[in-house]
């Protein structure tokens, strides 16, 4: 993919300004709740996913908790975030192997993260980025589309759009840039109704979204009205 590093590097310089706390909209207070709430965000907004393990984690503390829950009884604490029998298989499944292989705790490498129920290298990589403190690029629907509205990426694979972002993120801001990414996706880059008018990158656009030509158009109007 060819592209001006001077329009990269002004993108993410004024969506660093734009978003200067980033950080994950998902709660929790240690990497076995980030594993949980990570799968279970999956066609799940995150405030929904914090609803529901606010309750959650109170229950399950550890991974010996989860590997001896009853599935059907755990399908119904996690009813509302959708695919819940699937999410319920996999985050059981997923606790009995760290318990059996693991020791109850969750691995801090990608190779082993992956290995586990439920887990794909973007969960993987929410995990390295956020509680293990390596850079890591997590590509979630947000950062996706974010990405591709921008032509920043082209691959329709989210695991080769990561392989894309290696070559244009500085190794030092890999998971800072992901979590400005996907707070510009969540507030502003919006998936059916784009704020465009507000977008702080709006004249690096080049997506051919009808919404972000007219919204450019009416603000750049009303600038030159007063």
């Amino acid at each position: 993919m060819t592209m001006s590093n001077n329009r990269v590097e002004k993108i993410f310089s004024h969506l660093e300004k734009a978003y200067p706390d980033a950080k994950l909209v998902l709660r929790y207070t240690n990497p076995l709740e980030l594993l949980v709430a990570t799968i279970l965000a999956a066609q799940c907004t995150d405030e929904r996913v914090n609803k529901v393990t606010e309750t959650l984690f109170k229950k399950y503390r550890a991974a010996r908790d989860y590997a001896a829950a009853e599935q059907s009884v755990f399908e119904q604490e996690i009813r509302s975030t959708g695919f819940y029998r699937n999410k319920a298989k996999n985050i059981i499944a997923c606790n009995k192997t760290l318990e059996e292989k693991f020791r109850g705790e969750v691995p801090d490498r990608i190779e082993d993260l992956v290995t586990l129920s439920g887990v794909g290298r973007k969960t993987a990589n929410v995990l390295l980025g956020n509680v293990f403190g390596k850079q890591a690029i997590a590509v979630d629907t947000h950062v996706f589309r974010v990405l591709h509205r921008l032509k920043l990426a082209q691959s329709k694979d989210p695991d080769n759009v990561e392989s894309e972002l290696e070559k244009i993120i500085p190794g030092d801001k890999r998971t800072h840039i992901c979590l400005i990414l996907g707070t510009h996706g969540r507030l502003t880059c919006l998936a059916r109704k784009p704020l465009c008018a507000e977008c702080v990158v709006a004249e690096w656009c080049d997506s051919p979204d009808k919404i972000v030509k007219e919204a450019i158009h009416l603000k750049n109007l009303c600038c030159t009205r007063g």
